[in-house]
């Protein structure tokens, strides 16, 4: 899968995910997956050069 295809691949889950939610719910995962990305990096080094 190339850079490409992943962003697509992405962004298609992403907008799956948001359909039909309100604000307020987009705002929580927002919250949820910021606050995940934040635990993946700090206790497993993703990302970290």
């Amino acid at each position: 899968m190339n850079n490409c295809e992943f962003v697509t691949f992405i962004s298609a889950i992403a907008c799956s995910i948001a359909k039909d939610k309100t604000p307020e719910e987009l705002a929580i995962l927002a919250a949820f997956f910021t606050q995940l990305r934040r635990y993946n990096r700090n206790n497993w080094n993703i990302g970290v050069k």
